[in-house]
């Protein structure tokens, strides 16, 4: 398996990450992507070091890297941001930008700021041919930062070809699709196991399989029978477990295609146990 989107930098992995990442293996992930957005630009290559210090260990999921500004920290972004995601994203272990996008429901950076670092995010990382990662969450009872995130990415992204993920996906059908036709692989987490969940999981009935990633998000969103502790990669297995069910296929299925869809994305290598 994959989890195709941890914060592995977290400071609620600081004491054990070692034995985290050995759980991960154990449970089957092989691979790991690390979201490089610190808790701000100041430390956004801290998903690039992780990869670095942890690369080809015995029993440990090999880690790629992305880096971004994630919208909650917009406001922070300035001319010594931007130079240090371009260098980052020259970086061969950097596969991707983000997460970038817009967060309506906390609003921690004004919207309008929002839209203007999103959009400068995207030009170095077309300029760098990196494919990016969407956070997207919009205010309640309403799809306003969906209707802005894709009608930014139609506007400002779909000329490059390069597509992105759509992590921690909690849209529409409509949304899916219309990103979907814009070259987006769908991610979904450990929210799709809880029970309020079934809009979500109606989304996934529909989403194709070779469009679909798993993920963990972690140390958020913990799936059931976790909920509400830390989260972590191998835990994983149980998005699979889930979506395995929603798609009424057996979970190594749901393993074996995501792992596959993100290999085919990044153009990255499948990792077995005997290469490690």
């Amino acid at each position: 398996m994959i989890d195709s989107h941890a914060h592995l930098d977290s400071p609620r992995y600081s004491e054990d990450r070692d034995a985290l990442l050995a759980r991960a293996w154990d449970a089957g992930v092989r691979t790991i992507l690390s979201i490089g957005i610190g808790d701000g630009p100041d430390t956004m290559h801290q998903a690039l070091d992780l990869a670095r210090e942890y690369a080809n260990r015995p029993g440990i999921p090999a880690i790629y890297a992305s880096a971004g500004v994630h919208p909650h920290e917009a406001r922070l972004a300035d001319h010594a941001a931007y130079a240090k995601l371009d260098g980052l994203l020259d970086e061969p272990e950097v596969v991707a930008c983000g997460e970038i996008g817009l967060d309506y429901y906390y609003d921690h950076s004004p919207r309008e700021v929002q839209k203007a670092v999103f959009t400068r995010q995207m030009e170095i990382a077309a300029a760098h041919r990196k494919p990016i990662i969407i956070h997207c969450r919009p205010s309640d009872n309403s799809t306003n930062a969906w209707d802005d995130t894709l009608a930014t990415i139609e506007s400002e992204w779909s000329s490059t070809a390069l597509g992105g993920i759509l992590h921690c996906f909690t849209g529409e059908w409509t949304h899916a699709r219309r990103a979907m036709d814009l070259g987006f692989l769908i991610s979904f987490a450990g929210n799709i196991t809880f029970p309020k969940a079934k809009p979500i999981r109606d989304v996934l009935a529909q989403v194709p399989l070779d469009l679909v990633l798993i993920e963990t998000d972690a140390p958020f969103l913990a799936p059931v029978p976790n909920r509400g502790k830390r989260n972590e990669p191998a835990w994983v297995a149980e998005v699979a477990t889930k979506v395995a069910e929603v798609k009424s296929i057996a979970p190594y299925e749901v393993a074996f295609r995501t792992t596959e869809n993100f290999h085919r994305f990044f153009g990255t290598t499948v990792v077995t146990d005997n290469a490690r």
